[in-house]
Order: structure tokens, then C-alpha cells, then sequence
């Protein structure tokens, strides 16, 4: 098996008069997280779908594990599992059913189908619910069962669709540990994400999507490097000593301070963080006492804002009547 999992070159996918992936290039490096990071209707699940070979793409070439998606979509097919936004799984039926009937349906009969329903749901913690009708389960359960169900043959490359949507913070967290497990294992992670904290925590790399191309890619630290400098918070303890404490700045430092509405926290640009103790000791000379500081890194959240010019969240004019969404829910 070769060392690169995916290669796109050019992808595109249009439907009507809006090109939904217009140009996506890819390469996800075996047994990593590779994170596409983008607001909803940015092209994220449609570049899926093509790679998975539920689309076909109109223009440009994928290939997952050397196989083209195209012209091997069988073959393709056998290397990967794929966790849609939306459960696949069968709510007339229990956990314990669900799975059965999904080993069943990946060749897996008998006690070797029970086996591994078995080892699943201890895996995935539903044991205890296994019986239940689905109906009865959260949507955080529900999502696991999603998962474990996609895990059912084991496959070297995972398709993860914004897996902890809606999810509550334990549930997420859970969520990531299954999916850095999986990597220790062996597998290879895409991973969907409107999530800039999840993107951060998971990817080992990220490509950063907005309205149908890939508008950066890199590490998480390299996209944060990309958009500016590290800064330094400083909370001062009485706000009357503000004057000084921004004079003192500019001196040591040559840059300007911005200080908070409450005029109690500053936030200062720093190129070199050698000089940050500079700063602290003119500060105690000057008598300026703090109540706390911290050095913080731009956020991915700033990296999006300054890439694509809005937020990772939902946009309407990109969401709304979006082709990528209509089409996932026909």
C-alpha cells in the first residue's frame, strides 16, 4: 500500500449554475488526521462524496491508496468506510441489530458476525443499550453507533463527515479519542469539520475550504503562523495604572497595545518572545501590578476570518439554497 491515502488534482463538481468544489487539490498522507475545515456549503461533503465515489466528479482526478476513484470504483470502495452528517443507521431496529445486519451486509456471517457486533458496542460504550430500540437513544449515542457501523470491515481509510455535530462536549470528546485510536491502528482519518477547536485537537494537517476551493492547507501551527504573530495578554490589576503600562510597552517593545473596553487587559503584539521578560521587569519597575498574564497564538478562528473574510460558521448567502446541502438531502 502506497504512503499517500488520497490524491485530488483539480476536483470539481458543478450543479446547475453554482460550481459547489471548484479546483480542490488534496494529499492526505497514510495513517494520519487530515482535517477540511469550512463553513457549511463550503464544498466539504460534495469533495467527500467524489472521493468516495458517491459522485462522479466533472472535471480533475482523485485516487485513494493509488486507485483511481473514477475508473476503480470498486475497488475503491473495499479500502474505505464513510460516516455520513446524517445516521445511516435503521431506528426500528436495536443497536444489536443495526450492526448485525451491517456485518451481514460486509460479507460477515454467523458467529463471526456476532463477534463483532459484540466487540463494537463494548468498543463504542453501548453495550448497555444494545437491546434498546433506537428510537430511545440520544443523538450522541446514535452517532456512535453510526460510526461503529462504518468500523464493521475495518477499513484502511475512514470518511468522517462532521461526526460530533450536535454532539455534547462529553460525547465529542469521546468522539476524538475513538478517533486517535483508529490512527494508532493503523487507519487513515478525513475529517470534515465546522468545528475550529475539533480541527485544532484532531488534523494532522488541514486544508481550509471556503466556497468550493481549498484557500490554505498546512499544520495547525502553520496556518496560525501564516496570519500573524504570537501575543502577549496582560491583565493589569488597577486600571488606573493603564498609561503606564502602555507606555512602557511602546518603549520596551516599539509597538502600540490595545487595551480592552474595561481598560483593564492589554493585548501586545510580540515578534520575540525572549522579550517578554523585558516587559515584565520594567513593568515592576514602573509599579504597574498585574492580575495575570498569558502568550496566545492567533486561533484558528482568526486564521478562517483572515483567509476567507467571515467566520467558520454558518454564512446564509453561502448555505442557504446551497446545491452541496440540497443534493446531500435528496
Amino acid at each position: 500500500m502506497t504512503t499517500t491515502a488520497i490524491e485530488a488534482e483539480g476536483l470539481v463538481k458543478i450543479f446547475g449554475d453554482n460550481r459547489a468544489v471548484d479546483g480542490v487539490d488534496l494529499q492526505v498522507a497514510t495513517g494520519t488526521v487530515y482535517g477540511v475545515l469550512g463553513p457549511n456549503g463550503a464544498g466539504k461533503t460534495t469533495t467527500i462524496r467524489m472521493l468516495a465515489t458517491l459522485l462522479r466528479p466533472d472535471a480533475g482526478r482523485a485516487s485513494v491508496f493509488g486507485h483511481d476513484v473514477a475508473r476503480e470504483p470498486f475497488v475503491v470502495r473495499q479500502l474505505i468506510g464513510v460516516t455520513g452528517q446524517y445516521a445511516s443507521v435503521d431506528e426500528t431496529l436495536s443497536a444489536t441489530e443495526n450492526l448485525l445486519l451491517f456485518c451481514r451486509l460486509n460479507g460477515l456471517k454467523g458467529a463471526a458476525a456476532t463477534r463483532r457486533t459484540r466487540d463494537l458496542l463494548e468498543e463504542f460504550h453501548l453495550t448497555d443499550a444494545a437491546a434498546r430500540p433506537l428510537k430511545n437513544f440520544s443523538g450522541g449515542m446514535r452517532r456512535r453507533l453510526d460510526l461503529a457501523a462504518s468500523l464493521i470491515a475495518q477499513p484502511p481509510l475512514l470518511f468522517l463527515d462532521e461526526p460530533t455535530t450536535g454532539l455534547d462536549p462529553r460525547t465529542r470528546a469521546q468522539m476524538w479519542e475513538t478517533i486517535r485510536r483508529l490512527v494508532e491502528t493503523g487507519s487513515t482519518v478525513l475529517l470534515t469539520t465546522q468545528y475550529l477547536d475539533e480541527a485544532d485537537q484532531l488534523a494532522d494537517r488541514i486544508a481550509v475550504i471556503d466556497r468550493g476551493q481549498v484557500v490554505a492547507e498546512g499544520t495547525g501551527d502553520e496556518l496560525k503562523s501564516s496570519v500573524g504573530q504570537q501575543s502577549l495578554q496582560l491583565t493589569l490589576l488597577q486600571p488606573e495604572h493603564l498609561p503606564a503600562a502602555l507606555e512602557t510597552v511602546q518603549e520596551v517593545l516599539g509597538v502600540a497595545a490595545t487595551p480592552s473596553p474595561e481598560a483593564r487587559r492589554l493585548t501586545v503584539p510580540v515578534a520575540d518572545p525572549a522579550r517578554v521578560t523585558d516587559v515584565l521587569v520594567r513593568l515592576r519597575g514602573a509599579g504597574v501590578d498585574l492580575d495575570g498574564l498569558s502568550m496566545d497564538k492567533p486561533t484558528l478562528d482568526e486564521v478562517f476570518l483572515t483567509l476567507t473574510g467571515h467566520d467558520a460558521t454558518d454564512q446564509a448567502a453561502t448555505a442557504a439554497g446551497s446545491p452541496e446541502l440540497e443534493e446531500i438531502s435528496a
